[in-house]
């Protein structure tokens, strides 16, 4: 299954539903017009492979079909729908026996996996290099799409944790450019919720912001999964890999003790702390 973003990309290139623009393309609105033009037409994937003002190049349209989407998940989308039914109703496993088999295969990835060597911590770049894309003249500035935002709330672990996809502003109102980024989400999801748990307890409230990786954890981020399945396990799951991650630890000024999740295998991660009177 695919263990990165490159990896996918590859495959669909491979089977040719991707195509690459290879002339410069525009962050401001030039990119997000070709996506929508693009994804109207039920057309194939994008890599842009040079976007202006950026290091990197910015990939789109991934999932714009439900076939392409299926494709993707080809191998380890059948473990994954006998790992939720189960656990929904734990007598299917008398009733089809043959669920158990394939749920069993998709719980031996669900449970996240602490590594050391983390891919992702192997080059550092800045806020500002990373692909500025702005979709509508009136936006307040550029957003990175598809985030995976990571948290956790007073329960710290990641079976308790919450993945979810929130609008990620990298510059504009009144950001100090490079240091500070917005986060919009609504005070009620889960990461609202854990937001409230930290300043209830007067505790920073660290957060991690995931860009690519494996797609699926991208797919989880957005998942509206039963309760208790955490989107770290459903990742696992549906990727034919445990999700990998490593840990920053330390004190802040007033010396209270800070743990921050690092997504081994994503593209990008950005860590940070959500201020308390924001």
């Amino acid at each position: 299954m695919h263990r990165s973003t490159a990896h996918c990309i590859k495959d669909l290139e491979r089977s040719g539903q991707l195509v690459r623009i290879q002339r410069e393309v525009d962050p401001y609105l030039e990119m997000a017009e070709i996506h929508r033009r693009v994804f109207a037409a039920g057309g194939p994937a994008i890599l842009f492979e040079r976007v202006k003002g950026s290091d990197f190049p910015a990939a789109s349209n991934l999932y714009g079909t439900i076939e392409r989407a299926r494709f993707i998940f080809r191998k380890t989308i059948k473990r994954v729908q006998a790992l939720i039914a189960l656990k929904a109703d734990p007598s299917q496993l008398f009733r089809r026996p043959s669920s158990g088999f394939y749920a069993l295969r998709g719980a031996l990835h669900a449970l996240p996996r602490r590594t050391v060597g983390a891919p992702v911590r192997y080059r550092r770049t800045t806020i500002d290099r990373l692909p500025a894309i702005q979709s509508w003249p009136m936006d307040g500035g550029p957003f990175i799409t598809l985030p995976q935002v990571y948290s956790e709330g007073r329960r710290a672990g990641l079976m308790q944790s919450n993945l979810g996809m929130y609008r990620v502003q990298l510059s504009g109102n009144e950001y100090s450019p490079g240091e500070q980024i917005g986060l919009h989400y609504q005070i009620h999801r889960g990461i609202g919720v854990h937001q409230t748990e930290a300043m209830e307890r007067n505790r920073p409230f660290p957060v991690s912001i995931f860009v690519g990786g494996p797609p699926a954890h991208t797919f989880a981020a957005v998942m509206p999964l039963p309760e208790g399945v955490p989107e770290v396990a459903f990742a696992g799951a549906l990727a034919g890999r445990a999700f990998r991650y490593s840990l920053d630890r330390w004190k802040d000024e007033k010396g209270h003790r800070v743990r921050q999740v690092v997504s081994a295998d994503a593209d990008f991660c950005i860590t940070g702390i959500v201020e308390p009177d924001l």
